[in-house]
């Protein structure tokens, strides 16, 4: 779809609906596994099922899960809170009703702040986060004459954070949705994997004048899993929006569906309202009562979130935004820092190896910090061997961390001497090294001489060659000089 010419007269406003699968061991109701990837209907009950004079119980570290985020988001927690039923006929919903929170959600009136590619922030207020039960799933490809219903899904805890309609841009809503991921993992409630539908959105989205105060007619884009595809569907919405109604036509109120491999959106229904789903209180569930010891006990336990993080490591070790976000997003090398830091005599080459030659390793073996079997205490005395140049880092890297892992041997600095890895002190066979390479060289030593200073790196990198890398390079460049003196 091209773009309009009057697109520049209207303004995009969104709001979210982010669903989130709660990491729990079972279900909301039931003691059936919530866990994802099971054989088709493997994961049920008569809970699950919805058969008759089978009743729900509520799944407590749900509930504090969910207070866990709210407190993230900066919602206000409503200490009373109750189930209601959700009317409406699906074939993997077998109660014909799905239970979650109408009128008293869990909690309400929070913010969250996102930071965007050119380095400013957005305010996007959170209107509700409300508890509910995922429904089952419908299988359309595997029978030429059936659709087949899978209901391991059915009954799993999700949270459901509606924002305000304060989103203006497609970069504005990824930057939201990657920044409730990166709490949900932070907080250890949700993996937050979409490839999975652990996070999913719905998104509204309508269109008005700039400068306008009133609100056009939403339509709701369904269920989309990607970054990009929030990105895509919100950018052709919004373009198709502006079309018809510069074209003289109106927006109907819909669900809509996206199709990610044209990138484009398309009708499902008209879109329902609230009075559609004749709400009403859950007679077998109680009121949902937090007490303020349990509350208070939930906010004692909150850690330090991924921004306050940042923060702190920018202010403490002097690095860029970008490699503190590396260390608030991924708790497991946060805590490895945190580990290793009380025995590292530099923290800043903490920090420097950890995200540089470490993180590499970890990405070519395809591997996580916590499968890594380098102990913190020991990457930190491999750093302070480095540090304090009785050994070289290559060598480290290469040979002195890989004998590590394969040892038994737990003290670092006598594996290095028993390997023989340690940097020589032997000036005499450094000396002799050195002129072994010159003479190897006499037309480049002569270009020295006569001002080429760029064939030091070539002196030197051969000198280390001879002495297996164990070499202060520094020491090596001084000791060249002076010979070629």
């Amino acid at each position: 779809m091209s773009l309009g010419t009057n697109e520049s007269k209207y303004e995009l406003v969104s709001g979210l609906e982010i669903h989130v699968q709660l990491n729990t061991n079972s279900k909301i109701f039931s003691a059936d596994s919530a866990s994802f990837g099971g054989l088709p209907n493997q994961n049920i009950s008569t809970v699950s099922l919805a058969l008759p004079g089978a009743l729900p119980k509520l799944n407590k570290e749900v509930i504090a899960k969910a207070i866990r985020i709210g407190l993230a988001l900066n919602c206000s927690i409503n200490q009373i809170n109750h189930f209601d039923r959700k009317n409406y006929f699906y074939a993997d919903l077998p109660k014909g009703y799905q239970i979650t929170q109408d009128n008293q959600p869990i909690c309400i009136n929070g913010f969250v702040e996102v930071e965007l590619a050119d380095g400013s922030t957005k305010k996007i207020g959170i209107n509700r986060i409300h508890l509910e039960e995922d429904a089952g799933k419908s299988i359309h490809d595997q029978n030429v004459n059936y659709s087949l219903v899978d209901l391991n899904r059915a009954g799993v805890p999700l949270i459901e954070i509606v924002t305000e309609p304060d989103i203006r841009s497609a970069e504005e809503a990824s930057a939201l949705l990657s920044e409730i991921r990166k709490l949900v993992r932070h907080l250890n409630v949700s993996d937050g994997n979409m490839e999975e539908g652990s996070l999913r959105c719905d998104a509204n989205i309508s269109i008005r004048e700039f400068g306008s105060e009133a609100y056009g007619t939403r339509c709701e884009v369904k269920n989309l899993n990607s970054m990009r595809n929030v990105r895509t569907a919100m950018n052709f919405e919004f373009t198709r929006q502006v079309e018809v109604i510069s074209n003289g036509g109106k927006i109907i109120q819909s669900t809509l569906n996206f199709d990610a491999e044209h990138g484009t959106t398309s009708p499902m229904r008209t879109k329902e309202e609230a009075n559609d789903y004749r709400y009403f209180a859950d007679p077998d569930l109680p009121p949902v009562q937090i007490s303020d010891e349990w509350l208070a006990k939930i906010k004692s336990e909150m850690p330090i979130l991924p921004s306050e993080i940042s923060k702190q490591l920018i202010s403490e070790f002097s690095i860029s935004k970008a490699d503190a976000a590396l260390f608030a997003e991924d708790i497991d090398l946060l805590n490895y820092f945190n580990l290793a830091l009380p025995n590292v005599n530099n923290k800043k080459s903490l920090t420097n190896w950890l995200i540089g030659p470490i993180r590499a390793l970890l990405n070519e073996r395809e591997i996580a910090i916590v499968d890594y079997k380098i102990k913190p205490s020991q990457m930190a005395d491999a750093i302070n061997l480095v540090d304090d140049k009785k050994i070289t880092q290559q060598i480290a890297i290469q040979q002195l961390l890989p004998a590590v892992e394969e040892s038994q041997i737990a003290d670092v600095a006598d594996l290095a001497k028993t390997l023989n890895l340690l940097i020589t002190e032997n000036v005499d066979e450094l000396d002799s090294f050195i002129d072994e390479v010159l003479n190897n060289y006499p037309q480049q030593v002569m270009a020295y001489k006569k001002g080429k200073k760029g064939v030091l790196g070539l002196f030197v990198g051969d000198v280390m060659k001879l002495a297996k890398g164990k070499a202060d390079a520094k020491k090596l460049n001084e000791l060249i000089i002076e010979k070629l003196k």
